[in-house]
């Protein structure tokens, strides 16, 4: 009789956000997937979190939970640091002292926009604002705690599930019959499908030989291209128009037309070469994966959201 494959146990935490429930959502036959959040498990009670990880005893760990808000870090610093760089710290700690890797995610905001090209991971970080400086202070806190991490910097974040600018537009689309955005930040919409898929192969990657380095440390893992605000907006409504959802004008505004707490830097788009050369993945044009979240919001989709990993 031939034995039934093992699956390996994946810990993620912060099961309400985009990427945990993009995880869940997925059919891994190799891969089983336990995300748990609070009150299951609080990222910032160190107990808590080693207790999870005793009881889960995981194969590989992922931590997608995080203090979220950029606006709301900037009055509410104490709690994002609790989160972002001691919740960090702690995951990163459990998993370290089982001898499990980590995935952990970051985020563009450690950048301060001004260099004109894509940034790599070797760029120098400067973020503008405390959700920025507070997940910099994480990816830090995750290094120094587990050397077997891969930190991964992505931006721009949407799904079917939860808030986001996909379905921000659609809401207003149903409401107004123009809507400002701005057109001064540039970067790339990358779907939680893609990062789920993503991660799901990074895990792969890593089990099938956790004493390489070539999987150590931080990448930049977006969908291919890029655009600004303004530009997403109006291709949510192009593919919303042809499924007959809602649709609305796209009138393009400054940064400084429209005023917020926290500082956004004008340049997010990350170079993906690393992530690429090592995982041998090509991220679909972020276009594509529009097409099919919003297919999946309006009923009309082919369901095809992802990377091929």
């Amino acid at each position: 009789m031939i034995p039934a494959k093992v699956r390996s146990r994946v810990l993620v935490t912060g099961n309400k956000g985009q990427v945990a429930l993009a995880l869940a959502a997925l059919d891994l036959p190799d891969l089983e997937i336990v995300a748990l959040g609070r009150p299951d498990l609080d990222i910032t009670d160190r107990e808590s979190v080693e207790r999870t990880f005793s009881s889960v005893r995981p194969d590989i760990a992922v931590n997608t939970a995080a203090f979220t808000d950029v606006d709301k870090a900037e009055s509410e610093l104490k709690q994002a640091f609790a989160v972002n760089r001691d919740g960090a710290a702690n995951v990163a700690s459990a998993a370290a002292s089982m001898g499990c890797p980590i995935i952990h995610f970051s985020t563009d905001y450690v950048f301060s926009g001004a260099k004109p090209t894509p940034y790599r991971e070797d760029d120098q970080a400067g973020p503008l604002g405390a959700y920025g400086r507070s997940k910099l202070a994480g990816e830090e806190a995750v290094a120094a705690a587990n050397p077997a991490h891969a930190i991964l910097r992505t931006a721009w974040v949407y799904s079917p599930f939860g808030r986001n600018f996909v379905k921000t537009m659609l809401r207003l689309a149903g409401e107004r019959d123009a809507i400002n955005v701005v057109s001064d930040q540039h970067g790339t919409p990358t779907s939680a499908a893609f990062l789920a898929t993503a991660v799901a192969g990074i895990a792969r990657h890593i089990l099938a030989d956790p004493t390489s380095t070539d999987w150590r440390g931080i990448f930049h893992v977006v969908a291919g291209g890029a655009t600004d605000w303004a530009g997403f907006a109006e291709e949510i409504f192009r593919q919303s128009a042809k499924r007959g959802g809602p649709t609305a004008a796209v009138t393009p505004i400054t940064t400084a037309e429209y005023k917020t707490a926290a500082v956004r830097p004008s340049n997010s788009r990350l170079d993906v070469s690393r992530f690429q050369t090592v995982f041998g993945v090509e991220p679909r044009p972020w276009q594509d994966d529009v097409a099919d979240c919003v297919g999946t919001l309006l009923g009309n989709t082919d369901n095809t959201m992802g990377a091929n990993l």
